[in-house]
């Protein structure tokens, strides 16, 4: 069971199309694992349709509705139509469906299957891969910790969002199943391990700090590594 979910905020600024890429992303990923959020993401829809609707009737716009819609419709089937013709069928292909880290597989939502163009890379039991969200400080990737792995005790320069996609982990304030999505800040202090091992999606836009141990030794390279 799910019990970690977007602030309702979020929701609202991810139906208005308001949030960076990675985010956005990591909000309709969790709507595929989440029927509660994905409710929520309706109506949300339903109410900013509504309010864009009322906006434009107060500001005097007269149209004719069924005439608009009639040859707005036309117009997309035609524009449909004619993409059909013009592209090739390679550039439907659904993208990357499923990955493959340390000989397992995972399947990815959907949100995520053309975001994957890069490699595996990490050190023991951590491996990530970037996503290519084209923001200049936020990082986003695809972060999995095989069995009995863990990452090393730290704090947050700026804000972690993780979403645990398979798998679980836990930390110094819970045990996370598939679905939970987590933001955590400068004020929260942990080391995630896992038994059985995990992959999440990982949104960080500042270096960690390492707080124990030699993993200490790090941080003067965190700038590079994060």
């Amino acid at each position: 069971m799910i019990k970690y979910h977007p602030q309702q905020e979020l929701l609202s600024l991810h139906i208005k199309g308001e949030l960076p890429l990675s985010m956005s992303l990591a909000i309709s990923a969790h709507a595929e694992m989440c029927s509660i959020c994905q409710q929520k993401l309706n109506a949300l829809t339903e109410s900013e349709t509504v309010n864009v609707f009322d906006n434009d009737v107060e500001s005097n716009i007269s149209v004719d509705i069924d005439s608009q819609m009639s040859t707005l419709l036309a117009q997309m089937m035609q524009n449909t139509l004619d993409d059909l013709d013009a592209k090739p069928a390679e550039a439907y292909i659904e993208g990357v469906t499923e990955v493959t880290v340390k000989d397992q597989s995972y399947p990815l939502p959907r949100a995520f299957r053309h975001q994957i163009k890069a490699q595996w890379q990490g050190i023991g039991k951590v491996s990530r891969l970037r996503l290519d969200t084209g923001e200049e400080h936020a990082r986003a990737s695809l972060l999995h910790i095989a069995p009995q792995g863990e990452i090393p005790e730290h704090t947050h320069k700026g804000s972690e969002l993780t979403l645990l996609l398979a798998g679980e982990f836990s930390d110094e304030y819970n045990t996370y199943k598939p679905g939970d999505f987590m933001l955590l800040d400068e004020n929260h202090q942990h080391s995630p391990k896992t038994m059985t091992g995990c992959l999440c999606y990982t949104i960080v836009d500042a270096p960690l700090y390492f707080t124990k141990g030699f993993s200490k030794l790090l941080n003067p390279i965190g700038e590079l590594i994060y």
